[in-house]
Formats: C-alpha cells, sequence, structure tokens
C-alpha cells in the first residue's frame, strides 16, 4: 500500500480508502460487511470513509464493530454530516449548528471512537449560513470530535469561500470528495485548479463508475444477475447514465489497454484516477472480501504517458467534464 498526504497537512492516508456506501447495512449481511473491512485492513488499508446517511445510521454502526479492538491510532476514519437521518425531521437533515452538532456525537457513538480523522460537509448546503456551518465545524475541531473538515461535491466557488472562514477561523478545510473516474471528469476544469491552489485534495467516489469500468456489462446483452444495475436499493439509479451502448461498447476497447499492462479494467480504472496529483485517495467499496486484494493492486502503478493518450483516445470523447454538473441539492420547499 502507498500513502499519500491529504490536502495540505500531515495527515498521512492510504491510497485506497475503504467505503461503505450502499453495501454495509443494506446489501451485505452485517458478517460478510465485516469481513470485507478486515479484508482491506488485511491489504493494508489504513482509511476507512463512511456516513450518517448510509443505511440511516446503520453503516456507522457496521464499521465500528468491525474495526474494534484495532488499534485506533492506526487508522483514518471519516464520516460525513448533511442528508436526512432518524426520523428525517426538519431538523434532522442539512448543515445548521443544530443539526451538525447532535450529528457528530451520533457518529462516534455508532464508530465506537473519541474522534474522527475527517469529518465532511456531505454536500453544500443553500439553506444554512457557510458562516454558521464553518463555526459548528471549528467547534468540533477544538472540541477534539473531529481533527481535520472536509467537503462533498462542492463546486470551485463554494471551496474557495469555505476554505477562507476555515483559515479565519483557524482550522484547515483539507478535502473535498467528489465523483471521479474516466467518464465523469466535471471535476477537472474548476474544482482541481482551485483544489490546487488552496490545498485541497480530492477522496474520489466511483472511481470503476459504479462497476461500468469493469467491463461486466457487456453492449446488447442482458445485465448480469445480481449487479447493481438491477438493484433498486443499491444504486441502480446511479448507474444509469453509463448504460449507453457507445459508452459500454467503448469500455470494452479498453480491455487490451488493461491487459498489455497486466491489469484487469477496474485495477486500470482505480490507477488511472490516481495518476492526478490534486487525487490522495481512491474510494473502493466491496460485497465480497476477495474484491479488496484486486482492487488493492491498482495502489502505486503509474500509468505512462502513451497509455494515459491510448485511454483518452477510447473514452476522452465520452467524459462528461461539465462543471456545472457538480452541484449541491437545490433549497428545500418549506
Amino acid at each position: 500500500m502507498e500513502f499519500r498526504y491529504l490536502g495540505h497537512s500531515g495527515l498521512k492516508i492510504s491510497e485506497i480508502t475503504y467505503g461503505n456506501w450502499i453495501t454495509h447495512g443494506s446489501q451485505v449481511e452485517n458478517d460478510t460487511a465485516t469481513r470485507c473491512v478486515h479484508a482491506a485492513l488485511d491489504a493494508g488499508i489504513t482509511t476507512f470513509d463512511t456516513a450518517d446517511v448510509y443505511a440511516n445510521t446503520v453503516a456507522e454502526q457496521v464499521l465500528g464493530d468491525a474495526v474494534a479492538g484495532q488499534r485506533r491510532e492506526s487508522l483514518e476514519i471519516f464520516t460525513k454530516v448533511y442528508f436526512p437521518t432518524g426520523p428525517k425531521g426538519h431538523n434532522d437533515t442539512g448543515l445548521s449548528r443544530k443539526h451538525i452538532m447532535e450529528s457528530i456525537d451520533g457518529s462516534l457513538r455508532r464508530l465506537g471512537t473519541d474522534y474522527v480523522d475527517l469529518y465532511q460537509a456531505h454536500r453544500f448546503d443553500v439553506e444554512t449560513p457557510l458562516e454558521e456551518t464553518m463555526q459548528a465545524f471549528a467547534d468540533i475541531v477544538r472540541q477534539g470530535k473531529a481533527l481535520y473538515i472536509g467537503v462533498s461535491e462542492w463546486n470551485a466557488e463554494q471551496l474557495r469561500a469555505g476554505h477562507a472562514l476555515a483559515k479565519e477561523l483557524g482550522f484547515q478545510l483539507i478535502s473535498n470528495q467528489p465523483q471521479y473516474n474516466m467518464l465523469w471528469r466535471v471535476i477537472e476544469p474548476e474544482v482541481i485548479p482551485a483544489s490546487e491552489e488552496l490545498g485541497i485534495s480530492q477522496i474520489v467516489w466511483s472511481p470503476i463508475a459504479q462497476g461500468v469500468l469493469t467491463g461486466k456489462y457487456v453492449p446488447g446483452q442482458p445485465l448480469p444477475e445480481g449487479s447493481r444495475a438491477t438493484d433498486e436499493q443499491g444504486g441502480a439509479q446511479f448507474i444509469q447514465r453509463y448504460l449507453d451502448d457507445e459508452i459500454l461498447q467503448a469500455v470494452q476497447k479498453l480491455k487490451p489497454i488493461a491487459e498489455e499492462l497486466e491489469l484487469t479494467l477496474a485495477q486500470l480504472s482505480i490507477a488511472w484516477v490516481l495518476q492526478n496529483p490534486n487525487v490522495a485517495t481512491a474510494l473502493v467499496g466491496a460485497s465480497r472480501p476477495e474484491q479488496i486484494a484486486s482492487n488493492v493492486a491498482a495502489a502505486g502503478v503509474t500509468l505512462d504517458g502513451a497509455t494515459l493518450e491510448a485511454i483518452d483516445s477510447v473514452v476522452g470523447h465520452l467524459a462528461q467534464d461539465d462543471p456545472a454538473l457538480t452541484k449541491s441539492p437545490e433549497a428545500r420547499v418549506a
């Protein structure tokens, strides 16, 4: 396993982060989830990412149980706040001081830890004053409940505003967690340049495009039984944008590139996001322990210029790169 600094900080994290969105607490049984976490630890992964909204808080509990007994100082545990949790009442969502302060305590309790290494704003809250949100984060850092603060899916303007307030309040905003892969590059035009300027790293999710970049979805053939694309409770809506015959045909053409490097398509795809110097880590999940070792093989892989050009010649013209697609939910209707 290789390690990288997260943003302009001294925190080192593993190049591959284990994330438990969708799977833990909903898609797989708890014992399987625990075996996946232990497989991640065995593979050298030290960084684990979750959120209170995943399985309506159950995923945090599953992760906490799975890492119980591990040396806490040897792990980097990340979680997030924003989306509705619990009974989803009028104050059970967003980035108000009330929701943030109550949510961090719930997350710590479920994770079985006194602090998280990174606490992230899961989206930008267009309804709450940014000053209120950042003051709450500053207080959480001072209380020792979170060591660092990050965000997820914030655009360049939001990152600049949040970074400026964090600096004024005496803490660091060190990370952003966006979707990023060969087919979804919306952070490249604006978010990455702003992040490089501000000392913010990317923790990227969906590096294999919800499984499409594994090559298992073949144009003209039925969707694989049991795959994410067939699971309405397991993220089928997120994969629909990629299930286009032109995209699926192009993905098949990536196979020779991967084979020449003795990589699987998934490994090639994870290695591709890690070539971006602003990316600190790639988030991967698993529904079976054996998937972990395969994904971890992408750590430390260097793709030369010719390989990157070959990949772009196959899928570059199909990649979405409109920065306007980095956006948070609109204001809720009262």
